[in-house]
């Protein structure tokens, strides 16, 4: 079995809508495709994809990399056709050296790799920064807007994405605090739920990875969790916490 795609698709994982909000703007500028990869790792979907053309991934920065979940996706993934491969990473800082890895992936996949491009969205890890209010919010995505459309520019182009200035703490966060950060904190112990939970169920259906189980009308988090924030961003009673970290910021989402 396979799946024909058309000649430029857009492939995103999100968990709070920042990396979903720039797939669409893609979708609009270039007027291609573009699909959840939520929904492919959700179902274990390793078809193959027949893109017949360009390939764009985007996802948001996890430690400096791309989400683990989706590095795994790709590689056990086999596509066709793929003419060339372009990355899109969101962040609340910056992405370190992750088009390094980006291009290591590339190579393994015997993908032609045209770079990783940048873009500063909204911070929506509340288990360990501090979230912006809605005002705010909406101020950084008002300025990842003109990057977007740079992006789409040079993939409608069919050019490289410009390289990006590194240091040397770049190379150390991607490499050696992503090793260390990803095994060691990425974990789901500390979500709970609040009194406020109505037991609506909507965490169990976001879960990308079928880490929540609703029983007794309350989300029981299993040992597999990719820190997406999803569960605890779009709770309609925000009566989801992650330990005291949580407690009192905003929950930052984006449809």
């Amino acid at each position: 079995l396979y799946i024909t795609r058309s000649t430029q698709l857009i492939y995103y994982f999100t968990g709070t809508g920042n990396s979903q909000y720039i797939a669409r703007e893609l979708h609009h500028q270039l007027n291609e495709d573009y699909i959840s990869m939520n929904t492919l790792i959700r179902n274990n979907d390793h078809r193959l994809q027949n893109i017949k053309g360009t390939l764009v991934f985007v996802v948001p920065t996890y430690a400096w990399r791309i989400p683990r979940i989706v590095e795994e996706w790709i590689l056990l993934t086999p596509f066709n056709g793929v003419e060339e491969v372009y990355f899109v990473m969101d962040c609340g800082g910056n992405i370190g050296n992750a088009g390094h890895y980006n291009q290591e992936l590339c190579k393994k996949k015997g993908f032609n790799y045209k770079g990783t491009m940048e873009i500063i969205m909204p911070e929506n890890y509340l288990a360990m920064f501090d979230t912006p209010e809605d005002d705010e919010a909406q101020s950084i995505i008002k300025k990842a807007d003109p990057v977007i459309e740079q992006a789409a520019s040079y993939i409608h182009q069919h050019l490289p994405l410009p390289n990006m200035s590194l240091h040397l703490k770049d190379k150390f966060q991607s490499s050696i605090v992503n090793t260390v950060f990803c095994p060691l904190f990425v974990k789901a112990d500390a979500f709970y739920s609040t009194d406020e939970c109505i037991g609506c169920g909507l965490c169990e259906t976001l879960c990308p990875l079928h880490n929540i189980q609703i029983k007794d009308h309350h989300p029981v988090w299993g040992k597999e969790c990719t820190h997406c924030m999803a569960c605890i961003a779009k709770c309609p009673k925000k009566a989801i916490e992650y330990e005291k970290q949580s407690i009192g910021k905003n929950r930052y989402h984006i449809e």
